[in-house]
């Protein structure tokens, strides 16, 4: 799901860049004023997770990559912001140590990766788990349908960033200067491939942790320990 450089005209990457910075800034007022303090640890740990866990990147037709990303699981232990901030610190890393991603794109990617994907897992986990106790069983399955739609709803906004720039970068022969496919080709591609692999994984995932915390560290998935 990474966007490389080159992929993205200035059009999008520059405007992502005006999306993000003032999005930024408000995580970190967020995360600074509600995150406690047996929490910055996990913080640590989600960046630490998200990174090892989207280097496992296998690459799909139409030029980007399908992998777990761990968002959903961020933002049900910590908050959606405090995600924002863990997967996007991953996210840069990967993209100026790695070339994982580019630099122009890194904007682009950490909208689709660390606000688009964890705000939506994040209230789908809370709608589908209200009323249920820590240790019931639809905690779990409530964090699997999540992880299964926010990786989804990701991959299809990143499709969606790709099959624009046909519409709106093109030369003077009508050719397009960047992402070549239009949208009837890159959301098929990107949501198939994500529907039958790709959530599938970020499900089970996402399940087995919430999983580990109802045995190990409950306090993790009360309301009063997630930021809001």
């Amino acid at each position: 799901m990474h966007i490389p450089d080159g992929y993205l005209g200035p059009h999008t990457w520059v405007g992502l860049y005006g999306v993000m910075i003032p999005l930024w800034a408000l995580a970190s007022r967020f995360v600074r004023r509600t995150l406690k303090q047996r929490q910055v640890p996990y913080l640590a740990l989600g960046a630490a997770f998200s990174f090892v866990i989207m280097m496992f990147n296998i690459p799909i037709p139409g030029g980007s990559t399908g992998h777990a990303v761990g968002g959903v699981i961020v933002a049900i232990l910590l908050g959606p912001w405090a995600a924002l901030i863990a997967i996007s610190i991953a996210l840069v890393i990967q993209a100026l140590l790695f070339g994982d991603g580019g630099v122009t794109a890194i904007a682009a990617n950490c909208f689709n990766m660390a606000f688009v994907m964890p705000m939506t897992g994040y209230y789908v986990y809370r709608a589908v788990s209200r009323g249920a106790a820590v240790g019931a069983r639809r905690r779990w399955i409530a964090g699997a349908l999540a992880g299964y739609v926010g990786l989804n709803v990701a991959a299809v906004t990143t499709a969606i960033l790709f099959g624009i720039q046909p519409l709106i970068a093109r030369g003077p022969d009508g050719r397009p200067l960047y992402f070549p496919y239009p949208l009837e080709v890159a959301v098929p591609v990107m949501a198939l491939q994500h529907l039958l692999l790709f959530g599938i994984i970020e499900a089970l995932l996402t399940a087995l942790l919430i999983k580990y915390f109802q045995r190990t560290d409950p306090a993790m998935l009360e309301p009063e320990g997630r930021t809001r």
